[in-house]
């Protein structure tokens, strides 16, 4: 592992911290795996932070925007319940068109589901009688 060559830090060390989030994975995973610079200077600055008195607890808990990966921005969706086994979710945000159109095809697949329904209860009537 050149990262580990490059920065001194055994490689063991290393995948103990990506483990913990320490350290970002790799930029690319499996055999092809390979460390960026920001890889080399989250080491660096783990090491510093150490040498500094802090525990690898310490540096967890402060965190790290680059070794840590950022979460995308959560997208709103509409949940529809079209019946009871059936349920529909729409991203909300779209042209309006669009979600005119969305919606009357929903209209059009609960009121199907429901005659579905209705025809199953009244077969399952007629065999009890």
């Amino acid at each position: 592992m050149a990262l580990a060559a490059e920065s001194g830090v055994p490689e063991r060390t290393i995948r103990y911290y990506i483990a913990r989030g320490l350290l970002g994975p790799p930029a690319r995973g499996g055999r092809g795996a390979f460390y960026t610079a920001g890889h080399l200077d989250r080491l660096r600055e783990i090491q510093r932070r150490q040498h500094g008195g802090l525990t690898l607890a310490e540096i967890e808990r402060q965190g790290d925007a680059a070794a840590t990966p950022r979460l995308p921005e959560p997208e709103p969706w509409l949940q529809y319940t079209l019946a009871p086994d059936v349920v529909v979710q729409v991203r909300t945000g779209g042209a309006p068109w669009r979600t005119r159109q969305i919606r009357s095809v929903l209209q059009r697949l609960a009121r199907e589901l429901e005659d579905g329904n209705r025809r199953d209860e009244i077969e399952e009537k007629g065999r009890r009688s």
